[in-house]
C-alpha cells in the first residue's frame, strides 16, 4: 500500500463539507461523510451571502488565520488567489523541482484548504525563482495576461473584499514577486468592474467591483515584532483571530496550524496555539470603514438578492429548529428553501447557494452515492469496470421518500431511467462495465498540457484558467427526487481498495495514454566517440504493440540494430522494456534536445510518466514530453571514487555518475573513519544541514576525513533550522546573500587557483547557459584561510563575493558553495559539469 493512499484513510474524514464539494472537487475522492456538527455549520453557512479574496504570490504565502477566520468564523466564501504554483522554490522533503514541485505545492495547498475551509484559484504564471524587485517579475512575466487572470479571478469569486498578502509600494523589500501580486491586486480592484477591461471574459462572467482592498500587514514589514509593538497603529484595522470554534471544537489558532503544516515542502510545520491572536490590516483602496469591522456596510444576508428575504426567514428558522440527532427532519425545510433559490433570478449568489444548500441535503439524509471504478488507472478507449452504490441513512418525516429516478455515466456513455424507491439504510448496488470513449481528457494537470515560458503557462481554455486542478470528467449523474422534489448529484470516479492493515483505501481515478515512453537519463554529455542512449517504455494497457523512436537533430545521428530493432509486444499493463540507441554528436550544435516516442497503431505518443507520492497529498500523475539534453563538453574528471549524502533531493549522484565517477550514496552507518578513506571525494547535497539531523553526529568524522586529505563539498544550506552550526572546519557564517539573474557577469578572482585549472581549464564562458540563478544563501563571513574564487552581483548592487569557498584543511580541501548546481545538472549545462569536476578533483592535484 502506498504511503498516498495510507494517508487519504486518515485525512478524508476531516475534510468539511462544503469545503470538499465546493473548493475541492477532485482532491477528495471519498465521499463525505459530515457529522451533525458539520451539517449544523453548513446550515448556519447558508444564510450568510459573503465573499473575500486573499491575494498573494506563492503556495505558504496565505494567511490561515485569516483564511480560517473568514470561513468558519464568518462564513464567508473565502478564496486565496496564489498567482504561481510555487514552481521556482526549493523542496524540503523530495526531488521534485521546476513543473512537478509545482505540482507538489499545488496539492499541498489543496489540502490546507481541505482543512481551513477556504478555496484556491491560481494564475498562468509561472514561478520562475526568487525575483529582487516587481519591475524584474513583471518583465518575466506576461503581466498584461496575469492582470487578465486577477480580474477573472474577481468576477468568478465576486469578493466583497479583496485583502493583500503583501504591500504594493514598490519600495517595500521583499520577494519581487510579493510586491507585484500586490500591485496587481490593486490594479484589478479597479478594473474587474469595467466592461471595457477585458472583454472577452465577459461572454462567460459578468463585471464586479469589489468594496475595498487591504493590506494584511505584521511585524514582518516592520523590522521586528519589538517594533511593530512600539508603532503606533492607531491606523491599522485589527481582528482577533483566536477566536473559539465550538462546532469545530477547536481555536480557530489551531484550525490554522493545521493548514499551515500541510506546506511540507517548505518546512512550515506549525505548533499550535490558542488565545487571543490580533491581525493587522491597513486600507488600500475603495470604502473606508469606519470601524473594525473589514466588511462594515456590506449586506451578508439574503437581502442583497433581489427576492432572497424570504429565503433568509426561512433558512432562520432551519437553523433554530435544527436537531443534531436527527438532521433529516430539517429535509422538508431544506426542500422549501432550495425551491425558493431555485426561482430566483441567475446571479452569483443562487450558483453557490444552490450547491450549498444541495451538498447540506445529502448531508441530513445521509445520502451516500459512491462511484468507484475496478483499476486505478484506464486509457481511452478501455472498459472500465464500475461498482456502483446509493443509500440513504437517516430517518425522514412521516411521508417523505427518496426515489433513485436514472443515473448518467458521463461523458455521454451511459444512461438509464429507473424508479427505485430507497428504504432507509437499504443500499442499492450495480456493478456496471462501460468503455471510455476514444476522445476523453486526460486527468494529468492540464497548465503542463501546453508549451511554456519561464515566466507564464499557456492555457487557451478560459474555463480552465485559475482552476487548481484538471476538472474529471469521468463521473456518475445521480437523478434524486425527495419528497417529489427532483436533485441531482454528480460523483466522480474513483478507485478503492481493500487493505489487510487498514482496510479501505482510497486514491483518485486517473485517464492516461496507453504507453509511456522516457529517456533514462535526464541528459547525456557527449565527451567522445558514440553515446548510448537508453530509453524505457511503460504499458499502460494488456497486449501492446509498439515501437520505439530517438528524435536527435541533423549532425547527432543516432542508429539501432537492424537484427535487433526497437519494437516490443508487451503483454501485461505495468510492464516495461527499455532499448539503447547509439547517439554520435560530429557536427551540428553544442546542445540539443533529444525526444523520445512510443508509436501505437500509428499514433506516437511522446509522453514520459511521473509520478508524485507523499504522505500528506492525493497520488498525482504528471504527464511531460519526454525530452532530454544533450551536450558536447570537454570534461575530464581526476576523482572516481565519491561518496554522496543526499540533503532534500537533487540530481547530484546521477550527474557524477555522467562525469565518470563511481558513486555510492551514503548513509548513517557508512561514516566510519575506514569508510570514509576510500572516497576522493564526498559531496553533501543541497540543505543536508537542514534535513539531515545525523549530520551533527558525523562532523567529526568528515572533519578527520578532510584533514587526512580527502575533499569535502558541502552545497548550499538555509541559515536556519541547521542540525548544527559547525558547517565548516574552519570558521564560516551563512548568509541570505543570492544571486537570482542567471546571466549575472561572473568574475574570476583567483584565476591560478587549481580548482579553476585542474583537470578542466575554466573561463567565463563556462558560466554561459546557467539556469534561473547563479546561487543562493551565499556565507556572509569566512576565514582568512578560506579562497573566494568568484565574485557576481545582480544588477545595482554590491558584489557577492562567496559563491565559492575553497580552503585547505589539513591535507585535505574542503570546498563550500552556493552556486546552482543542482538547477545546472538535470539541464546539462556543460560548465557547471566541468567546475563541479574540477572541485571533485582537488585531491588528485598532480
Amino acid at each position: 500500500m502506498s504511503k498516498t493512499t495510507r494517508l487519504l484513510y486518515f485525512l478524508t474524514p476531516i475534510f468539511a463539507l462544503v469545503a470538499v464539494f465546493l473548493a475541492l472537487p477532485a482532491a477528495a475522492q471519498r465521499p463525505a461523510k459530515p457529522s451533525a456538527s458539520d451539517l449544523h455549520d453548513a446550515i448556519k453557512k447558508l444564510n450568510v451571502l459573503g465573499s473575500v479574496l486573499y491575494v498573494a504570490a506563492h503556495p505558504d504565502d496565505e494567511n490561515q488565520r485569516f483564511i480560517s477566520y473568514c470561513a468558519n468564523e464568518k462564513r464567508y466564501n473565502v478564496t486565496y488567489l496564489s498567482l504561481t504554483r510555487g514552481d521556482g522554490g526549493q523542496n524540503l522533503i523530495g526531488s521534485e523541482l521546476s513543473e512537478l514541485l509545482g505540482v507538489l505545492r499545488t496539492q499541498e495547498l489543496l489540502m490546507a484548504r481541505s482543512v481551513d475551509g477556504g478555496r484556491q484559484r491560481f494564475s498562468r504564471a509561472n514561478d520562475f525563482g526568487y525575483s529582487k524587485t516587481p519591475d524584474e517579475t513583471m518583465a518575466i512575466w506576461n503581466k498584461d495576461a496575469v492582470l487578465a487572470d486577477l480580474v477573472w479571478a474577481v468576477r468568478e469569486t465576486q469578493p466583497d473584499v479583496i485583502v493583500n498578502r503583501f504591500s504594493h509600494d514598490k519600495n517595500t523589500r521583499t520577494h519581487g514577486h510579493h510586491t507585484a501580486s500586490a500591485m496587481l491586486a490593486v490594479e484589478g480592484f479597479d478594473l474587474a468592474g469595467k466592461t471595457d477591461a477585458y472583454p472577452e471574459q465577459l461572454k462567460l462572467t459578468a463585471p464586479w467591483q469589489p468594496k475595498r482592498v487591504f493590506f494584511n500587514t505584521s511585524w514582518f514589514f516592520f523590522g521586528g515584532r519589538e517594533a511593530f509593538d512600539k508603532m503606533d497603529k492607531s491606523h491599522l484595522f485589527s481582528l482577533d483571530l483566536g477566536v473559539y470554534l465550538p462546532l469545530k471544537g477547536k481555536s480557530n489558532t489551531e484550525v490554522a496550524a493545521e493548514a499551515r503544516s500541510m506546506h511540507r515542502c517548505q518546512g512550515f510545520g506549525a505548533m499550535s496555539t490558542r488565545g487571543e491572536s490580533l491581525e493587522y490590516f491597513d486600507f488600500v483602496a475603495g470604502d473606508r470603514p469606519k470601524t473594525n469591522d473589514l466588511f462594515e456596510g456590506i449586506n451578508t444576508t439574503w437581502t442583497r438578492v433581489p427576492g432572497g428575504e424570504p429565503i433568509g426567514k426561512l433558512l432562520a428558522g432551519v437553523e433554530k429548529n435544527y436537531r443534531p440527532d436527527n438532521p433529516a427532519a430539517s429535509v422538508p425545510e431544506l426542500l422549501r428553501a432550495l425551491k425558493l433559490i431555485e426561482n430566483l433570478p441567475e446571479g452569483y449568489w443562487k450558483k453557490v447557494k444552490l450547491a450549498e444548500i444541495r451538498e447540506v441535503i445529502r448531508g441530513c439524509l445521509g445520502l451516500y452515492l459512491e462511484a468507484t471504478a475496478g483499476e486505478p488507472t484506464a486509457t481511452p478507449g478501455d472498459p472500465v469496470a464500475l461498482r456502483l452504490e446509493c443509500i440513504f441513512r437517516d430517518i425522514l418525516p412521516a411521508g417523505g421518500s427518496v426515489v433513485l429516478n436514472g443515473l448518467s455515466v458521463l461523458p455521454g456513455i451511459f444512461d438509464t431511467v429507473t424508479t427505485q424507491t430507497l428504504d432507509r439504510n437499504k443500499g442499492w448496488v450495480v456493478n456496471k462495465t462501460v468503455r471510455l470513449p476514444e476522445n476523453i481528457g486526460f486527468t494529468a494537470p492540464y497548465w503542463l498540457r501546453q508549451s511554456y515560458t519561464n515566466g507564464m503557462y499557456t492555457v487557451d481554455d478560459q474555463l480552465l484558467r485559475g482552476l487548481p486542478e484538471t476538472p474529471r470528467r469521468f463521473k456518475v449523474r445521480w437523478t434524486i427526487s425527495v419528497n417529489g422534489s427532483p436533485l441531482e448529484y454528480e460523483t466522480e470516479v474513483a478507485y478503492k481498495i481493500e487493505e489487510p492493515a487498514l482496510g479501505e483505501v482510497w486514491r483518485p481515478f486517473d485517464i492516461l495514454p496507453p504507453a509511456f515512453v522516457e529517456f533514462t537519463e535526464s541528459c547525456y554529455l557527449a565527451t567522445e566517440g558514440k553515446i548510448p542512449v537508453t530509453m524505457r517504455v511503460k504499458s499502460n494497457r494488456d497486449s501492446l504493440r509498439c515501437s520505439l523512436e530517438l528524435g536527435s537533430p541533423p549532425g547527432w545521428p543516432n542508429s539501432h540494430s537492424a537484427a535487433n530493432p526497437p519494437d516490443f509486444f508487451i503483454a501485461k499493463k505495468g510492464e516495461e522494456r527499455e532499448y539503447t540507441f547509439q547517439l554520435e554528436a560530429y557536427s551540428g550544435p553544442d546542445e540539443v534536445t533529444l525526444t523520445a516516442g512510443v508509436q501505437i497503431g500509428g499514433r506516437t505518443s511522446v509522453n514520459r510518466l511521473e509520478t508524485i507520492k507523499y504522505d500528506h497529498i492525493p497520488q498525482q500523475y504528471v504527464l511531460l514530453p519526454s525530452e532530454a539534453r544533450a551536450v558536447r563538453v570537454s570534461l575530464n574528471t581526476a576523482a572516481k571514487n565519491v561518496g554522496y549524502l543526499m540533503g532534500a533531493g537533487d540530481d547530484g549522484p546521477q550527474a557524477l555518475r555522467r562525469m565518470g565517477c563511481t558513486v555510492t550514496t551514503l548513509e548513517d552507518k557508512d561514516f566510519t573513519s575506514e569508510n570514509l578513506k576510500k572516497f576522493d571525494a564526498i559531496v553533501l547535497g543541497i540543505r543536508a544541514y537542514n534535513t539531515k539531523d545525523g549530520l551533527k553526529l558525523h562532523q567529526s568524522k568528515l572533519f578527520e576525513y578532510v584533514q587526512n586529505g580527502g575533499t569535502l563539498i558541502t552545497q548550499y544550506n538555509n541559515n536556519f533550522d541547521l542540525v548544527t552550526k559547525d558547517v565548516a572546519p574552519l570558521p564560516l557564517t551563512l548568509g541570505r546573500a543570492r544571486v537570482t539573474d542567471e546571466k549575472a557577469e561572473m568574475r574570476i578572482l583567483k584565476p591560478e587557483h587549481p580548482a579553476l585549472n585542474f583537470p578542466n581549464k575554466l573561463t567565463t564562458k563556462d558560466f554561459d547557459g546557467w539556469l534561473q540563478e547563479r546561487g543562493l544563501y551565499f556565507p556572509s563571513k569566512w576565514d582568512d584561510q578560506y579562497d573566494a574564487l568568484l565574485a557576481c552581483n545582480d544588477p545595482g548592487e554590491e558584489s557577492a563575493n562567496g559563491s565559492l569557498l575553497v580552503a585547505k584543511y589539513g591535507k585535505g580541501h574542503f570546498v563550500y558553495t552556493g552556486l546552482a548546481f543542482f538547477r545546472q545538472f538535470p539541464a546539462g549545462v556543460p560548465g557547471a559539469y566541468r567546475l563541479f569536476a574540477n572541485l571533485l578533483s582537488l585531491s588528485n592535484l598532480p
